[in-house]
């Protein structure tokens, strides 16, 4: 990947105009709560992958302001910038790359990117939700198509469920819905199911390498399935409505699984220490960066939102190690950076 020379944005949320330049290696970014650090991440996310990791464009808009706007620097490559301006008719943000503007970012023209934040330590023991967010984050990168498909389940989802709020519905018009989810959902599942297994195969050896220990760790997918995924969904789809319907929401489908993982054998929550789940995390997203380079055949940019201060001085070693030969861009309380090429931007 190029390497990010500068970063100026105007208008987004705290900061009414902030240009920061970049190292090759490791730039930290410090300041106070509420100075606009993780802004500066965002920033950089939406640009080289289309999308906010935590609002909408509208949220991110800076109050009073009219518009927004990033522009990125590479040195390599022409600059890129983002604009959002809600009095356009299409009230969407517009890419400009090489020249050509358009309202969405191809896929051709994304960068991989890995985003570690502090939430992502609590990934075993957070919600489904949170481990569903972390597989599918990671496959929409390496598979546009997965984004799309997601983005349809969900259309599909929230029409079956307001569907079944009503007091009356027809047979016929919710199993039009099961259909559609019933299709979305099998790929989103064949997805799942194969990036877990690749993650699968290697986490041992990542956990072991960090930990210097003989455990075993293992990750899969809730939902397993021999023959038809796409069958076997209707059929659970159409088994379900009856309680659906009393619920008044879909009870069963990809957006109910979960990524279960084990410790020796046994629920990693259980019988894992915080340490040792700490640990499976960092060898989690060692394996994101190594498959995002082998699959895009790039080296993604890491952003690390104030990581370091939620870990011990061993898994900080491990983490810098790991990732000295990628671009950072991290967020701290305090400069945590000894490397020859890093560089400092301190918010006020």
């Amino acid at each position: 990947m190029s390497r990010i020379k500068t970063l100026r944005i105007q208008h987004l949320r705290s900061h009414t105009k902030h240009q920061a330049a970049l190292a090759e290696g490791v730039t930290v970014i410090t300041g106070p709560n509420g100075s606009g650090k993780t802004t500066l991440l965002e920033a950089l996310f939406i640009a080289l992958q289309g999308t906010s990791f935590r609002g909408s464009d509208k949220e991110i808009l800076q109050q009073d302001s009219p518009w927004w706007r990033i522009i990125l620097s590479f040195d390599e490559t022409d600059d890129r910038t983002v604009t959002f301006d809600p009095a356009r008719p299409t009230k969407r943000k517009q890419f400009t790359i090489d020249g050509k503007t358009s309202g969405r970012l191809a896929p051709k023209d994304k960068f991989p990117v890995i985003l570690f934040e502090p939430e992502d330590l609590r990934l075993l023991n957070g919600s489904p939700a949170r481990r569903r967010t972390f597989i599918d984050r990671l496959i929409t990168q390496l598979n546009p198509f997965y984004g799309t498909t997601l983005r349809k389940y969900e259309r599909a989802l929230k029409q079956r469920n307001n569907l079944l709020k009503r007091a009356r519905f027809s047979q016929d018009e919710l199993f039009t819905w099961n259909i559609s989810l019933a299709e979305h959902g099998a790929y989103i599942i064949e997805q799942r199911i194969a990036y877990t297994e690749q993650l699968n195969r290697d986490l041992t050896d990542a956990y072991r390498d960090i930990a210097r220990t003989t455990d075993d760790i293992s990750v899969h997918y809730s939902y397993t399935v021999v023959g038809d995924i796409r069958q076997r969904l209707l059929d659970d789809l159409m088994t379900s409505q009856e309680r659906d319907a009393y619920l008044g929401s879909t009870s069963v489908g990809p957006h109910r699984h979960d990524l279960l993982f084990s410790f020796n054998g046994q629920p990693a929550t259980t019988v894992a220490s915080r340490g040792e789940i700490r640990t499976i995390v960092l060898a989690l997203k060692f394996l994101e960066v190594a498959i995002t380079e082998t699959l895009t055949g790039k080296k993604p940019l890491i952003l690390l939102d104030d990581v370091f201060s939620e870990l011990d001085t061993d898994r900080q070693q491990a983490l810098s190690s790991r990732t000295k030969e990628y671009q950072i861009v991290m967020t701290s309380t305090h400069v945590v950076s000894n490397d020859a090429s890093f560089t400092h931007i301190e918010l006020s």
